[in-house]
């Protein structure tokens, strides 16, 4: 049977293409109040609270951060203070690729146009772009689109700017409640899953499982 050749491969990119590092922050500032269970806990409550964050209307990113860390230290017994999450945000543009992103990227780069669909802002997301190694037909960001992913109109938005449908795209996330239960309800039938360990495996999202992106081009036959 052939394989599947998209007009383009679409891609979340904090986590699946950057290594996203709140964790590592989040233990730099309250490593020393926290022993490492509640650390653990706190780390787990932060990212739920992101999540709830860019669930609702859009909002500049940095107030995503603000409001989730707010919250975090709130249930947690941490005094939170605003500069921390000024802190964490102003380190977001700073982070680079996880080992395997450029070469997987530059190689599939060769055939199929890239795009990144990012819960981003401008101003942010082009440092950490630039690090990736490849050239991208498009980056488009949850400040343009107006929601962040899970919203569906962010992928929506996409769809727009590309000028095609969800038939038409693979889409690669290393995230089910951002991106690929998303994507399963809009339409998109070819989805790869990065399995970087943040999320147990739902085969009901039916996609194509890698362990890292030096393997997607082999997806594609290449």
């Amino acid at each position: 049977m052939a394989l599947f050749r998209p007009k383009y491969v679409t891609f979340d990119c904090h986590g699946t293409l950057i290594n996203f590092q709140m964790a590592d922050v989040a233990r730099e500032l309250y490593g020393d109040m926290l022993d490492e269970p509640r650390m653990v806990e706190f780390i787990r409550n932060f990212q739920a609270y992101r999540i709830d964050e860019v669930s609702q209307d859009w909002k500049p990113y940095a107030d995503v951060v603000h409001n989730a860390l707010a919250r975090a230290c709130r249930r947690n017994g941490v005094l939170f203070k605003p500069e921390d999450a000024e802190l964490i945000y102003s380190r977001i543009p700073t982070w680079g690729p996880h080992p395997d992103v450029p070469e997987g990227l530059a190689r599939l780069a060769q055939h199929i146009p890239l795009v990144i669909l990012t819960n981003s802002m401008v101003s942010q997301i082009s440092s950490n772009v630039a690090r990736l190694g490849a050239p991208f037909h498009a980056v488009i960001t949850a400040e343009e689109a107006g929601a962040y992913k899970p919203h569906l109109r962010a992928f929506e938005h996409m769809f727009d700017v590309l000028g095609c449908g969800p038939e038409e795209i693979t889409h690669v996330s290393s995230s089910f409640r951002h991106d690929l239960m998303s994507a399963y309800d809009i339409g998109i039938k070819s989805k790869v899953w990065v399995n970087r360990g943040h999320e147990p495996a739902n085969p009901f999202y039916e996609y194509t499982e890698i362990s890292d992106v030096s393997k997607l081009p082999a997806v594609f036959g290449f």
